[in-house]
């Protein structure tokens, strides 16, 4: 984690990570994340280790065609909503991503990976189970020293109800990291109140799933709990629907859980007809945590063409709504900048051909997401004099 050589991409990367092992909500949040940023027209691509899969290649995930078994489940449910790859080497996965046309990448997990240089990574953990007893692996879930995670994270997300994570979100403070809070909610399963249910679940935190069942005002009569990422036998997977129908119970279970059960054999599909879907969302406004982590991304990039001789005006955006860009310039001219229509022409003749020949369009990716023109003018606009790269 500190002293590995990191590839570098030419979009942004966002790292959804955990201090430990499993069972934060990575998924949830980068999936919630990927949503945000296609809202704002923008194409966010996912990149996965493919953990529990079969494929040791590069690959772009297909829905329609891949199993779990050859891609992971957390790829599998990360392509339902936008451009996935799964790769081994995770700067060889960054690179096709960046061919396939996205203009954001966001890292499910691999947080202490040094693979990939990371913009901006967010560290989700759990408001109920916080970091465990606080060991290392294996005497404990956490994966490495937590001072040097906390030197790499950009920010803390705390997910849920609880205090088990306020000592971690203290000691974030004390080192300067922002801090997020995101409750839990689960849309469209209030008819599930006052009903006899089976839950089963094959994820790092079973317990957590079925208290999120139980909050809906269901009553779990049967409880099956298999492996992280297991997949059940045909013969679990018939036990689970013979008890369901002798006892007149309603199954439910995790996303993950049901994106494995696709193209297995069996009475899986007959399962997949049956069983209800229970996935809590993070709720919280992610733009905003998109917003200084695209900022920050724009800064690196100003000081990375800087210090190849470069002058660069100003990193702006050339997609932000015609409405904004009066107000936009009177801002810059307050500053002694220059205009939009100024700095784009100067970029046509200034920028040169090779990975910064595209500089423009960089650009316009980190700043997308600022609403607000004040936010845009102090968080995204750069100057770069004398090959020194400054906030304006």
């Amino acid at each position: 984690m500190v002293n590995g050589k990191r590839a570098s991409v030419p979009v942004p990367v966002i790292c959804v990570g955990n201090f430990t092992v499993g069972g934060a909500g990575k998924t949830p949040t980068a999936l919630a994340l990927a949503q945000a940023a296609k809202a704002k027209g923008m194409k966010p691509g996912f990149l996965s280790r493919g953990y529990g899969g079969s494929l040791d290649v590069t690959t772009v995930v297909d829905p329609e065609h891949h199993h779990a078994t050859a891609v992971g489940d957390e790829p599998l449910l990360l392509a339902r909503e936008a451009l996935t790859v799964i790769a081994r080497r995770r700067a060889e996965g960054a690179e096709r991503l960046v061919r396939e046309g996205a203009d954001l990448i966001i890292m499910d997990d691999g947080f202490q990976s040094a693979q990939l240089a990371i913009d901006y990574a967010l560290v989700v953990i759990d408001a109920g189970r916080g970091i465990g007893n606080g060991h290392l692996v294996p005497g404990g879930p956490v994966r490495a020293p937590l001072r040097t995670q906390l030197l790499y994270a950009s920010a803390l997300l705390k997910v849920g109800d609880g205090n088990a994570a306020d000592r971690i979100v203290r000691l974030a403070a004390r080192a300067g990291k922002p801090f997020f809070a995101a409750s839990v909610k689960v849309r469209g399963q209030e008819d599930l109140r006052g009903r006899n249910v089976l839950a089963f679940a094959g994820i790092a935190d079973p317990g957590k799933f079925f208290r999120t069942v139980e909050t809906l005002g269901a009553n779990i009569a049967i409880r099956r709990t298999f492996g992280d990422h297991e997949h059940p036998g045909e013969d679990e997977v018939a036990d689970i629907l013979d008890i369901a129908a002798r006892e007149g119970l309603q199954i439910v279970t995790t996303s993950k859980d049901y994106v494995r059960l696709i193209g297995h054999h069996g009475r899986a599909d007959e399962l997949l007809e049956r069983c209800r879907v229970i996935e809590p969302i993070p709720n919280l406004a992610l733009s905003n945590t998109l917003r200084p982590a695209l900022a920050g991304w724009s800064k690196t990039l100003a000081s990375e063409v800087a210090a190849q001789g470069i002058t660069v005006n100003m990193l702006l955006p050339g997609s932000i709504a015609t409405d904004r860009l009066a107000e936009l310039d009177a801002a810059t001219a307050r500053r002694g900048g220059k205009s939009l229509e100024e700095v784009s022409t100067e970029r046509q003749h200034r920028i040169p051909a090779g990975r910064y020949g595209r500089v423009e369009e960089f650009a316009a990716t980190a700043a997308f997401l600022c609403s607000e023109p004040a936010s845009y003018v102090t968080g995204t606009m750069v100057r770069c004099d004398g090959g020194a790269a400054r906030s304006l």
